[in-house]
This record gives C-alpha cells, sequence and structure tokens, in this order.
C-alpha cells in the first residue's frame, strides 16, 4: 500500500449526482439543516448522531410508524432500538415487488436459467407459510434449511419469516455431522432439503446425510424435499405441493414482530467448539441492509444483483437483501469454475449484472489462467464488482479495474456473519484507491485502537466499533446469561465492540484491512498482518496458495514457517525460495521473510473460505488437534493430520 497512490476508480459529477446516498444526504440536510458536502461529513454525521441517523434511514425508506424511541440504553452490549416498534421483513420484500422484470433468475451447470417472477415469489412464499402453519409452525419456532443455493431457499426463508418463525441454514457441502452441529442446537420443527445438487460437473446424492439429520433432529414434524437430482427421499413433503398456489398472490399475511425479534440465526465458523448461533432481529437486518444494499452499494429497482456464494455463508444474507430494494437477485448452484476460470464472468453478461459479488481468491485465479473479461464477455451492464472473504491485493485491485470494463467501481468490505454486513466498503460517491477499503459505511462509528484502548490512525490497531448499530446480534442461542456475546467482543475494550482485525485508517479516512489481529504476526515486536505476505506471496505464478504461521515457543523464540500449493507443474527449487523470500522482503518487510518454506498438499479452510491460521498455530503449539478444531467445519479435514505432525525445527 502506497500511501500517495492514485485512485484506480473516480465518481464522475453524473455518478455523484444520480447516486441513491446523495439523495439521502439532501434529504438528512433538510432535515438537519447542515449541508453535507461529501460522503466524510455525512459518515461524521451519522456517528455522532446515531439515534438521528438510523431515525433518518427509517423515515428515508419509508419503513411505517414507530413507537417513538430510537434507542433505549446506548451501550454495548444492551443497546435497545426501537422499543415497541413492530414490523416483518417479508412487508418490505412484497412492497417493492417490480412486476415488470423477474425477482430471481437461477441458474445451474447444466440447464437453463430459469425466472422467478415477483407474482410467483409472492404466491410460492404465501403457499409455503401455511404450509408451515398446517404443520404447527408458530412465531419463534426454528425452520432450518439444508440446501444448495437455489430459489426454493429463499422463499422458505421468507415464508418462514413471514409468520414470525426464525430461519436457519447451511448448504449441502456440509455433511450431516457438520450440519448437526449447527442446526442440531435449534430444534427445529421443519427441515427444508434438497435430494442433491450439481457441482463441477458431479452429482451429489445427500439421502443417507438427510436420513442421518433428521435422525439427529428429534423435534421435526415435518421434511420438505426440493426435486434437484430426480432421487426418492421417503416420508417426505414435495416441495412443489408445499409451494403450490394458495390463492390470491398479492396478499400475504405476515405476522407482525418487536423489532428484535430473531429473524435468523447465522453461524460461526465453528473450529473452535460448537459453532456459535448469531441472532439478528427483523428490524436491525431491515435497516442494515437498506443501507449497505441501497445506499452504499447503490442497488434498487434497476439492478440485478449477483453474488457468488452459499446458504452457509451471511453473503447468502446480504444477497436476499436486494429483494429489499426491489432489485433482481442471482441464484447459482454450480462450481464457479464449471466451464473454465471465467465461468462467474460469463455469468455476470448472460444475467446482464449490475453487481458482481466474489472473492479475492476467484480473482488470483483468473489473473493466473489469463483471463480477459471485459474482452471475451460483454459486461456492458456491469457498474460494481463486489469482494469480501478476505483482504483483495493492491495487484488484484488494479488487473479489476483493467480487466472488469470500462469505468467498474471494485468494492472491497470488509464486516462479518456477526452484523451481517459489513463495517468497511465502497460507496458510490468516494473514489478507490488499490489496496484499501474506501471508507467506513455510514453509521459505522470505526476505529483502531492499540493494546492500551488509544485511537492511532496511520499505524496497524485494532477493529473497533464504539456506538451501536441495529444489526450487532440480539444473542447468541442458548447463552442465557449473556456472558458468551461479551466474552466475544466486549472483554477487551469494554463497551467497544472487538472485531479480531487488524485494520490501518489512513490520513484519507480509507481502510487496509492486514488480517486477524489473533493471527498476527509478531517478530522482534513488529507487527504484521498475515494477509499482507499472502497478497506478496499468492501473487507468483508458481503459488497457487500460501499459509503463513507466527509461533510463540516455549524458550521464548519465535517460528514463522511459510507453507505453499504449487500451481501445476511446478518444483519449490533454491530459486524459487529465494524469489519467495525476496518478494517478501520487498514488497512486505524484511523482518518477515519466513525461517523455512515447505510444500503442504494444501491449505485448510473454513467451509467459507477463510485459512484456519489460529488452530494450525495451537497445533504448532503443541495443542491437543481434538481440541483446537471441530473437524467437521474445516473443508478437508485431512489436512489437518498433516500439519499436527509438524513442530518447530522438524520441517524439512
Amino acid at each position: 500500500m502506497q500511501p500517495q497512490c492514485e485512485p484506480i476508480w473516480e465518481p464522475t459529477a453524473d455518478d455523484v449526482a444520480s447516486a441513491r446516498i446523495t439523495d439521502f444526504a439532501e434529504f438528512v440536510s433538510r432535515r438537519t439543516g447542515v449541508a453535507y458536502p461529501d460522503y466524510r461529513s455525512l459518515w461524521q454525521w451519522s456517528v455522532d448522531d446515531i439515534a438521528g441517523f438510523w431515525q433518518a434511514l427509517w423515515d428515508y425508506f419509508e419503513l411505517g410508524e414507530t413507537a417513538g424511541q430510537v434507542l433505549d440504553a446506548p451501550t454495548m452490549p444492551g443497546a435497545n432500538w426501537f422499543p415497541g416498534t413492530k414490523l416483518n421483513y417479508v412487508d418490505q420484500v412484497v412492497r417493492m415487488a417490480q412486476f415488470d422484470r423477474p425477482a430471481i433468475l437461477a441458474l445451474h451447470e447444466d440447464a437453463e436459467p430459469t425466472e422467478v417472477s415477483w407474482t410467483d415469489l409472492i404466491v410460492a412464499v404465501k403457499a409455503f407459510a401455511q404450509t408451515l402453519k398446517d404443520n404447527g409452525v408458530e412465531a419463534g419456532d426454528r425452520v432450518v434449511g439444508y440446501l444448495p443455493n437455489v430459489p426454493e431457499a429463499i422463499v422458505a426463508f421468507l415464508a418462514t419469516a413471514s409468520i414470525g418463525a426464525i430461519w436457519s441454514a447451511c448448504g449441502q457441502d456440509y455433511s450431516a455431522k457438520a450440519a448437526l452441529d449447527r442446526l442440531g442446537q435449534l430444534d427445529p420443527t421443519v427441515l427444508v432439503t434438497a435430494d442433491g445438487y450439481r457441482f463441477g460437473g458431479k452429482d451429489h446424492d445427500k439421502r443417507q446425510d438427510i436420513a442421518d439429520l433428521r435422525a439427529g433432529l428429534p423435534d421435526l414434524r415435518a421434511t420438505v424435499v426440493i426435486n434437484q437430482l430426480g432421487l426418492d427421499v421417503p416420508d417426505a413433503i414435495a416441495w412443489a405441493d408445499a409451494a403450490a398456489d394458495a390463492g390470491e398472490a398479492s396478499i400475504i399475511e405476515t405476522t407482525p414482530v418487536d423489532f428484535d425479534h430473531p429473524l435468523w440465526i447465522v453461524f460461526s465458523s465453528g473450529t473452535t467448539g460448537l459453532p456459535k448461533g448469531i441472532v439478528h432481529g427483523h428490524g436491525g437486518v431491515i435497516l442494515e441492509h437498506l443501507k449497505a444494499v441501497a445506499l452504499q452499494s447503490d442497488i434498487g429497482p434497476d439492478d440485478t444483483f449477483f453474488w457468488y456464494t452459499s446458504p452457509s455463508w451471511m453473503m447468502w444474507n446480504f444477497q436476499v437483501a436486494g429483494l429489499l430494494t426491489g432489485a433482481t437477485i442471482v441464484t447459482y448452484d454450480g462450481s464457479p469454475t464449471a466451464q473454465g476460470p471465467d465461468t462467474l464472468w460469463r455469468l455476470a453478461a448472460d444475467t446482464e449484472a449490475t453487481v458482481l459479488g466474489t472473492s479475492p481468491g476467484y480473482v488470483l485465479g483468473c489473473i493466473k489462467a489469463g483471463s480477459a473479461p471485459r474482452t471475451d464477455h460483454d459486461l456492458s451492464k456491469l457498474r460494481t464488482v463486489g469482494i469480501t472473504g478476505s483482504a483483495l491485493p493492491e495487484s488484484s485491485a488494479r488487473w479489476l479495474a483493467d480487466n472488469a470494463g470500462e469505468h467498474v467501481q471494485v468494492s472491497s468490505i470488509s464486516g462479518g456473519t456477526d452484523v451481517v454486513s459489513a463495517f468497511i466498503g465502497g460507496a458510490p460517491t468516494v473514489p478507490v484507491w488499490p489496496g484499501e477499503l474506501s471508507a467506513p459505511y455510514l453509521g459505522v462509528a470505526l476505529d483502531a485502537f492499540d493494546e492500551q484502548g488509544e485511537s492511532v490512525k496511520g499505524e496497524v490497531g485494532e477493529l473497533v466499533v464504539t456506538a451501536p448499530m441495529p444489526s450487532m446480534p440480539v444473542r447468541f442461542w442458548r447463552d442465557e446469561d449473556g456472558s458468551r456475546y461479551h466474552d466475544a467482543y466486549f472483554a477487551t475494550y469494554p463497551g467497544v465492540w472487538r472485531h479480531g482485525d487488524w485494520i490501518t485508517i489512513t490520513e484519507r479516512g480509507s481502510v487496509v484491512v492486514h488480517g486477524r489481529s489473533d493471527s498476527t504476526l509478531n517478530r522482534n515486536g513488529i507487527r504484521m498482518g498475515s494477509a499482507d505476505i499472502y497478497q506478496a506471496v499468492e501473487a507468483l505464478p508458481e503459488i497457487a496458495e500460501a499459509l503463513v504461521i507466527g509461533v510463540e515457543l516455549p524458550d521464548g523464540g519465535y517460528w514463522m514457517p511459510l507453507f505453499v500449493v504449487l500451481a501445476p507443474g511446478f518444483e519449490l527449487t533454491d530459486d524459487l525460495k529465494n524469489r519467495i523470500n525476496t518478494t517478501i522482503r520487498t514488497a512486505v518487510s524484511p523482518r518477515h521473510v519466513p525461517d523455512e518454506i515447505q510444500v503442504a498438499p494444501g491449505i485448510p479452510h473454513t467451509r467459507t473460505g477463510k485459512k484456519l491460521e489460529i488452530p494450525i498455530k495451537k497445533l504448532f503449539q503443541g495443542a491437543d488437534p481434538a481440541r483446537v478444531v471441530e473437524r467437521s467445519a474445516v473443508d478437508d479435514p485431512n489436512l489437518l493430520d498433516w500439519y499436527a505432525l509438524i513442530r518447530p525445527g522438524r520441517v524439512a
């Protein structure tokens, strides 16, 4: 990151004038009598007057009557938003219906795209809600999904929410045990699933996993099965019957619920012990997602919103929020490289996507494959490429700026399942600097703290949020006294949310994300985020992926190995080792050249794609492998056995 580098994207005067966030700023200006000439001034007001900002957001989107008060007890934890106010997430979806365009475009590896009209969506939601009621589901009950990324998952979620029941889901790439580790905590009454899915050209029959899952959920009253592969699942309700036309399409009788009534439960990665069930409320999600999708991402009724995701990941929830703005959203239940490394670009062109979301890893794969998206595909409708999952390297940001299309904004965002949104990201009125996230989101009182809890700028610090947000968790599931919730975020800096990321806030207000603070490399007192190492090393054509670990040793020493997965056809020669070290020395820091470089059979990740740095570090420090990580939470558990054998000084 070069502090004085030039932007790779800047908004034009027309961009600024037409942006929804500009209209919102003018709305706020009329209300407060103060002008907000730029994003920075609007953000400052939004965090100085937290209650005023969220009330303005409520009124701007015309969400209806409130009970009066915005925020009772504005402390963390314990903030109570819009007490006494009733609403339902589904009401906002239905009132934004656009009957002249699709609600959902469904994509598959081996079938033609299908359109789900807004009428069809509303009919199916109403019908499935009735099926839930017929099976005794009431407000507060849990309905769970074990599903691929298909429109039926969205219908099931909306139907569940419409009656005040609570939704939770995971993808079918999870084993039955991994799904039970999550969904089994919830004592659900209905399971919605599919007979299987297709990925990478292969059919995955999930009937045995479904049977095992049902056996582990003793309170189930019904199982509803979507026919994806044409396989028979006994003693189940067919989706076609459960979502059949229930009458008048334009009316869905929703159940009004409290602002903080649980909407869904999303789960932490579960790399240590059982995954934590994170509960979010109807009102907090509506406000946060309208802000993040409509204002920060400028998505509205004329947009087609395509983010490559799965029901296991909070970005599935985030993409569904496109419906809150009347946008068409895209589901895809296949591999991002099914027809080659540029598959997502081809799908974006086919659907005329205006916003495409993916990951740094996918972008790097395209770079190494020599993809040329703007040359090979008609991306003339594309306006924004969203990036999340890990830090986007400067080199990848520049590649996107050159290859995604004319005047396409690269919007890298960073947040988490914890708030089911982003803390930092892009805005249609703020430039994009390579290797940086443009700005804190509105309403996010973002700061960086040192170890003493003092604010720091221009240097690495802990990402903290100093004022509450409505989409912070209502609670953790099965955390009756709130102790787990408190310890997760507020134990380090009392009354301040500590997220667990290292960041640097620049002089222009942009943010550099360095990686997880609990996996920070700290050699001779000089701290460095692991993301900085990955950005440098993984740019080398010989390296498919890398993992760096910093291990404090019992004798006071420090061991920092680098593990690399080689691209096909390459070997780890002395010359390649030297080039890796030189790259780190020149592009990152001479203090963080690794002690050793080792070829690894693979890099283990959580099932949402995050590298398992902390569990591997604990293994290297001699911890019991059975205790440091829950194997069902790992994408390739067998890799753990290889790393468990590694100890300081034993790497060849």
